[in-house]
């Protein structure tokens, strides 16, 4: 049966009113999807204010932790106590954010994201305060206890708002941008703490929080998109009680390590709580239906991988920002002030080469800057282990520049490779074992390396002790002419001797920490080259 097809008479009417009913109408006039108010932040172009804000707060976290680390010195002496008490100065805020970084993310879905960051703002910016004020070493403990809890709730909170606001086409530039408070702020810190310790007063190191605090709150109230929380979400007790006892018994014993002995039975104990805690938290957080954190994200490989490599960097950048101050200060003699100015290019090589990071990572994907980041990274840390008690301070910052500049290009690719690996709904989960790993990387490789340290200075001593013939035919002639002037004429000797024992066990501690660097390039050439979308291996709905 054949129809005609000229157009003419009822026919073709009916056909043509055929065929527009059943053809749908031009995409531009379909309507717009309904939104909810429980609908997740709008990835717009308007990213760009947001995320200065969320750059604020994080480099005011970050920076507040090297800050305070130029300053114990001259606190120590202000308060009249021990060398050892006033560590915990900095150990309770290791403690204690390592106890809160794993409920962040709870604490972000349960009651959002942005409320949750400007309290966490908020109350750092008091407890500042409160620090600034501390007449005793015992109130600056407790205040410095206050200001870990928002201290170790800030990254976590900034990195998940960050992959919430910004389009997935655009996370390189962007994570380029809030590498900043993570990298930068630790090489300014000894900068700019010096300055105040030395030409103005220590407590001022706190205060500079405020106007960053109250301007950053103000802002954040303004421009950050609204996240509801889920008022329904339940807390996982026991996944709190077991992850929190094994991050306090693992980083007190790596901070007193080197203090009370690694085979002592205080550390031994810690360590073996701390293990089994762990296990303990695994098998519960298998087990109950709304985990604390959500330990199946380990099964994507590419998120593991760059956890690893990020635990290579975080060795070898913490090896030298503790090693070099102590051997130009205690070495070289250098103030703090001057001290911070020899670190002062590394600061200004990431701050200029993070953003072009991100642009690449937007470009090529993670593995190339990956790659040549860390063999940047790597070479610049065995660059320093040529270290030696009369090394120019141009040969340091050659060494410094280069690990700088391998950072820029290296770190925020691997974590925003890592992170956008994952589905959207578990990046907080992410962003908190990104934290997680930075922070226990870093105190347990340096813990590993100051053991070496320790053990290799009690044998370069011995070895070089040995080597001066105090008597006989073959006495060193130093020792004679020393003794001749009386018994305080050895103390130079010793000084000149301890000065390069110690500056030898700090070459052999960068030539490690460099090696495990190069070790991650390899791990690196397995991350996924060119333009990544968010969402893991399966594409976002639309």
């Amino acid at each position: 049966m054949t129809t005609s097809t000229n157009g003419d008479g009822p026919r073709a009417g009916v056909v043509e009113a055929e065929r527009e009913r059943v053809t749908p109408p031009p995409e531009s006039t379909l309507p717009a999807p309904e939104t909810t108010p429980d609908a997740a932040p709008e990835k717009a172009p308007g990213w760009g204010l947001p995320l200065v804000v969320l750059i604020a707060g994080m480099f005011m976290s970050i920076l507040d932790i090297s800050i305070v680390n130029v300053a114990i010195p001259v606190i120590r002496q202000d308060f009249g106590v021990s060398a050892e008490n006033i560590q915990w100065i900095s150990t309770s805020y290791s403690l204690t954010e390592g106890v809160v970084v794993p409920v962040s993310a709870w604490l972000g879905v349960r009651f959002g994201l942005k409320r949750l960051y400007i309290w966490a703002l908020l109350l750092f910016t008091v407890a500042s305060v409160l620090c600034g004020m501390a007449d005793g070493l015992g109130a600056m403990i407790f205040f410095r206890i206050m200001q870990a809890i928002p201290g170790g709730i800030l990254p976590v909170t900034c990195l998940t708002l960050l992959f919430r606001i910004v389009p997935p086409q655009k996370l390189g530039a962007a994570m380029g941008l809030y590498g900043l408070g993570i990298v930068v702020a630790p090489g300014v810190g000894p900068t700019l703490g010096g300055y105040l310790v030395e030409n103005v007063d220590w407590r001022l190191i706190f205060y500079i929080n405020i106007p960053i605090g109250v301007i950053g709150a103000i802002a954040a109230v303004m421009v950050l998109p609204k996240t509801p929380g889920e008022s329904t979400r339940t807390f996982d007790l026991l996944g709190f009680i077991s992850i929190a006892g094994a991050m306090f018994s693992l980083l007190l014993a790596l901070e007193k390590g080197s203090t009370w002995g690694w085979t002592s039975y205080p550390v031994l104990i810690l360590l073996a709580v701390a293990t089994n805690l762990l296990a303990f938290f695994v098998v519960i957080e298998l087990q109950v239906k709304q985990p604390l954190l959500n330990i199946r994200v380990l099964k994507h490989w590419p998120f593991v991988n760059s956890l690893l490599l990020i635990s290579a960097i975080s060795v070898g950048l913490f090896a030298v920002l503790f090693y070099i101050p102590l051997f130009l200060q205690s070495v070289q003699r250098l103030s703090p002030w001057n001290t911070g100015l020899v670190l002062l290019p590394q600061a200004l090589t990431m701050a200029v080469l993070m953003p072009i990071a991100g642009q690449l990572y937007d470009k090529f994907g993670a593995r190339w800057p990956a790659v040549v980041g860390l063999s940047l990274t790597g070479g610049g840390i065995l660059w320093l282990s040529r270290i030696n008690v009369d090394i120019s301070r141009g040969e340091l910052v050659i060494g410094l520049v280069a690990m700088a500049a391998g950072m820029a290009l290296g770190m925020m690719p691997i974590m925003t490779g890592g992170l956008a690996s994952l589905p959207p709904e578990v990046t907080d989960v992410g962003s908190a074992f990104n934290t997680l790993t930075q922070r226990v990387t870093s105190a347990l490789g340096l813990a590993a390396l100051t053991a070496v340290v320790t053990v290799d200075k009690a044998q370069f001593m011995a070895d070089r002790s040995g080597l001066l013939q105090s008597s006989g035919a073959n006495v060193d002639q130093r020792i004679t002419q020393m003794a001749d002037q009386g018994q305080s004429g050895l103390i130079p000797l010793w000084q000149q001797l301890s000065n390069q024992v110690q500056t030898q066990a700090y070459s052999n501690a960068f030539f490690i920490a460099g090696s495990i660097t190069l070790v991650g390039v390899l791990l690196a050439f397995g991350l996924k080259s060119g333009p990544q979308a968010q969402g893991g291996d399966k594409p976002m709905a639309h």
